[in-house]
């Protein structure tokens, strides 16, 4: 799959490199070229290095900054609600345990027929109430 694509690019490097030795060849052959034993560099003074290194800087700490504040303000968070959800958990199982000892009832299902009677019971409750409600009778 990307064989094609390497190979296109290993020849285009080629022939551009193949076109830039010829043209050095001919300008040489016609006594062109002048060669030069360095390299012209543009290095900038120190002052304009400094400010570009500081601007760069503290670009990339404010970047760093608002990153750091995100990841911990997202664990923070979750941490908090992770905590909330096992205290609950443990409450509610540190109870069951406590009452099951106090009433020496141990823990046990209970049918179907009655958890359907009591949601009827608590329903037919709230629809009263919402009458009550209504009726203004409290």
């Amino acid at each position: 799959m990307f064989m094609p694509i390497i190979l296109t690019l290993f020849f285009l490097s080629l022939s551009g490199i193949i076109y830039m030795v010829g043209s050095k060849l001919i300008l040489l052959q016609k006594g062109e070229v002048i060669t030069q034993k360095h390299i012209p560099i543009k290095i900038p003074d120190l002052q304009e290095f400094k400010y570009i290194v500081v601007k760069k800087l503290r670009k990339y700490g404010f970047i760093l900054l608002v990153i750091t504040l995100r990841a911990s303000i997202k664990s923070s968070y979750f941490l908090k609600r992770k905590y909330k959800e096992i205290k609950n958990i443990a409450i509610i199982k540190i109870k069951k345990i406590i009452i099951g000892k106090k009433h020496g009832i141990q823990e046990h299902e209970v049918s179907s027929f009655l958890k359907k009677v009591s949601d009827y019971k608590s329903k037919v409750k709230e629809i009263k109430h919402k009458i009550k409600e209504e009726e203004g009778i409290n």
